[in-house]
């Protein structure tokens, strides 16, 4: 018995190392862009452009070749680095990659990437840019589901650009697990909700020219357990297996348009006074300054 139990320990704590070491490099990838993204944003003069992050063990990394110079994160001791320019031709350590992300946040500095404004995203979203491409995940992971399903809000635009955007979303009908109705005539209620808060259209007003032609590719997972669990679980019919969960996949294009407020979006918001509006009875409601 002692015998069979040993080997079964030690392939079970090599999965929870694996697990762990999983988790962390996905935590590392995402602390990564952040700190990343605010360099860019906060020293344009080392940073001058958007890099995507390239991965070659242990290094997460960008490159700026204007100014010769990179910058990464190297996962084997969490430290932060720089080459090039005036650091030389030697990694020259900056400080260790939790410290940095605590200045960030302390600072109120601005880690989002260019095309999207991540400052408030929920805990768990890790995105990517790569030229007009966006990459969004919840790294096969789920996360509390958000209130809000725009996944890309345009960064607050200093000055009118006077540029409207639709967003409209493509992709497979969404996942939904653990909750399922069987009261004939009746469709699943969820399975409709699940749909429009993955279908949604929003327009923007002021959005950034360079968000013209964006494409935001998103594979994310919520866990909707804690909203419906208690509400629903003792009507008929219905039966509750948690975690409740929805997975989405889709890919979402912009098109320029005259007037936001002609559109068919569900939402409107403006990238330059901060105002939005939600269409209630076919009429769009301005909701916030």
């Amino acid at each position: 018995m002692k015998q069979c139990m040993k080997p079964f320990i030690l392939s079970a704590c090599s999965l929870a190392l694996l697990g762990s070491t999983h988790f962390a490099s996905a935590d590392t990838a995402g602390d990564a862009e952040t700190l990343l993204n605010w360099a860019e944003n906060t020293y344009r003069k080392f940073f001058p452009s958007h890099q995507a992050t390239q991965s070659i063990e242990p290094w997460l990394f960008r490159h700026y070749p204007e100014v010769g110079i990179y910058a990464g994160v190297n996962k084997t001791d969490n430290g932060v680095y720089v080459l090039g320019g005036p650091w030389g031709n030697n990694p020259t350590f900056i400080d260790n990659l939790p410290n940095m992300l605590n200045h960030i946040a302390n600072s109120g500095g601005n880690g989002s990437i260019p095309a999207c404004n991540t400052a408030n995203i929920p805990d768990g979203l890790f995105y990517t840019q790569s030229g007009n491409v966006v990459n969004v995940t919840t790294n096969g992971q789920c996360i509390p589901l958000p209130t809000n399903s725009n996944l890309c809000e345009p960064p607050r635009q200093a000055v009118a650009t006077g540029i409207s955007l639709l967003t409209t979303s493509n992709g497979t009908p969404p996942d939904i697990k653990g909750i399922t109705m069987s009261i004939p005539g009746i469709p699943n209620p969820f399975q409709s909700l699940a749909s429009d808060f993955s279908n949604i259209k929003h327009c923007t007003i002021n959005a950034p020219a360079e968000n013209a032609n964006l494409i935001i590719n998103s594979d994310v997972c919520y866990d909707m357990t804690s909203a419906f669990e208690g509400q629903f679980g003792s009507i008929p019919g219905m039966t509750i297996t948690p975690p409740i969960t929805m997975a989405i996949k889709n890919t979402v294009t912009s098109q320029t348009v005259a007037d936001c407020f002609a559109t068919d979006a569900s939402s409107i918001s403006d990238a330059f006074t901060n105002e939005v509006w939600v269409k209630q009875n076919g009429s769009f409601i301005k909701v916030n300054n």
